[in-house]
C-alpha cells in the first residue's frame, strides 16, 4: 500500500519561518488546527506569562513593563465583633470565625495556581481582640496550606488619641469603629514596608479560585498599557448597578474590568500609591467620614479603580446590603467550595 505523507507535517521552509518567527517575537496562529504554531500551543490553553506577556484573542499580544515583584496580603481580623455598623445577620448566619476562616482559605486556594509559585507572597494577619481559640483557628488553616504568616495583634490605646470622637454626621464614634479604623491605620503602617503590591482585605470577603490569578495578571497588563500605578477592587458590588455612571471598559486576563468610583476597605494597588496619596488614606483612619471610605473615593477621582464583571470575591454580608453580594454568582457552591 502506497504511503501517504502527513499534510500537516512542517515543510523545511515553513520550520525555519516558524524559527524566525520565534527569534523575532511573533506568534504564527493556525485557525485550522485551533493552535499557535510558534509556541505549539491550542488557542484555549494559558498563553500569557506573569512578568512577560499578557495575550488575548483577537487582540493580541500586550508587553509587560509593569513587572511585579512581591504580593504582600494584609488581612484584617475582628471574629469578636459580627457586624461592625449594623445589628442584621450576614447570609448563612454563622459566627464571625467561619467568615473569617473561609476568606482565608478562599485567598490560599487561590494561590495555589501554578503561574504564581514564583511570585513572593507574604501574608499578615492583624486581630482585634480574637478569643485565643480563634486565632489557633486562624493558625491551623494556615498550617493546612503550608504557608507563613505574621501575626500582629492590634494594640488600639496606640490610635485612639489619633481618632476625633465626633464623625462627620455628628454621632459619637462606636468603640467598635475605633477599633476598626485603628486596625486600618497599622495595615496602612505595614504597607509602607512592603515591597510592591499590597492587598488590603477585610475577613469576610470569600474568593474564587482564580481570583488573585486574574487580579495579579490584570494588573500587569492595564498598568503596563496605562504606564501608571492602578487600584484593584476585587468584589463587583450591587450598588454598580443602581446607577447609571458613565464608565470605562477594560480587558484583564480572562474577566472584563470597569472602572468604579467607590468601593469599601478590600482593595489591591501598589506601595507606590500608598505613599502618593498617604495623607489621604491616614484621613480614613482619623475621622469617621460620611461615606466612611469618602477618602478612598477622593483618591478615586485621581486613580483608575477597576472592578471586575463578574466578581472574584464576594462580601458575605446582609443580602440586602447594595455593597454586599454580587449578582449572578453562584454565592452557595463558593461558600462551599471553602468549608472549614
Amino acid at each position: 500500500m502506497k504511503n501517504i505523507k502527513d499534510s500537516n507535517k512542517p515543510s523545511f521552509f515553513k520550520k525555519i519561518f516558524i524559527k524566525l518567527c520565534r527569534k523575532f517575537g511573533y506568534e504564527i496562529i493556525d485557525q485550522n488546527t485551533f493552535e499557535i504554531i510558534t509556541t505549539n500551543k491550542k488557542l484555549n490553553e494559558e498563553l500569557s506569562l506573569i512578568g512577560q506577556k499578557s495575550i488575548n484573542l483577537p487582540l493580541g499580544e500586550v508587553k509587560i513593563t509593569r513587572k511585579i515583584e512581591a504580593l504582600d496580603i494584609i488581612i484584617r481580623t475582628c471574629t469578636s465583633v459580627d457586624m461592625l455598623t449594623q445589628n442584621k445577620k450576614r447570609l448563612f448566619e454563622k459566627e464571625k470565625i467561619e467568615y473569617t476562616l473561609r476568606t482565608i482559605r478562599s485567598i490560599l486556594n487561590s494561590l495555589k495556581d501554578p503561574q504564581l509559585k514564583n511570585l513572593n507572597i507574604n501574608f499578615i494577619v492583624i486581630d482585634h481582640n480574637s478569643s485565643n481559640e480563634n486565632l489557633s483557628s486562624i493558625k491551623n488553616t494556615f498550617e493546612k496550606f503550608g504557608k507563613k504568616y505574621s501575626l500582629i495583634n492590634l494594640d488600639v490605646s496606640k490610635f485612639k488619641n489619633g481618632i476625633e470622637k465626633i464623625n462627620q454626621r455628628g454621632e459619637e464614634v462606636t468603640d467598635n469603629q475605633k477599633s476598626n479604623m485603628a486596625n486600618i491605620h497599622q495595615s496602612l503602617i505595614e504597607a509602607k514596608k512592603c515591597k510592591d503590591l499590597i492587598y488590603f482585605v477585610e475577613d469576610d470577603y470569600i474568593h474564587k479560585k482564580e481570583s488573585l490569578k486574574e487580579m495579579i495578571f490584570t494588573y500587569e497588563r492595564i498598568a503596563s498599557q496605562l504606564n501608571k500605578e492602578i487600584i484593584i477592587c476585587p468584589a463587583d458590588y450591587p450598588y454598580l448597578y443602581t446607577k447609571s455612571d458613565a464608565t470605562q471598559n477594560f480587558l484583564g486576563q480572562n474577566y472584563h474590568w470597569r472602572k468604579v468610583n467607590e468601593t469599601l476597605c478590600t482593595f489591591l494597588t501598589s506601595r507606590k500609591i500608598v505613599e502618593k496619596h498617604w495623607n489621604k488614606f491616614i484621613s480614613m483612619c482619623e475621622k469617621e467620614h460620611a461615606p466612611f471610605e469618602k477618602p478612598l473615593h477622593d483618591i478615586y477621582e485621581k486613580e483608575l479603580c477597576i472592578s471586575p464583571i463578574p466578581s472574584l470575591a464576594l462580601h458575605f454580608t446582609n443580602i440586602n446590603s447594595i455593597f454586599g453580594l454580587s449578582p449572578n454568582v453562584n454565592w452557595k457552591a463558593l461558600w462551599d467550595e471553602n468549608e472549614t
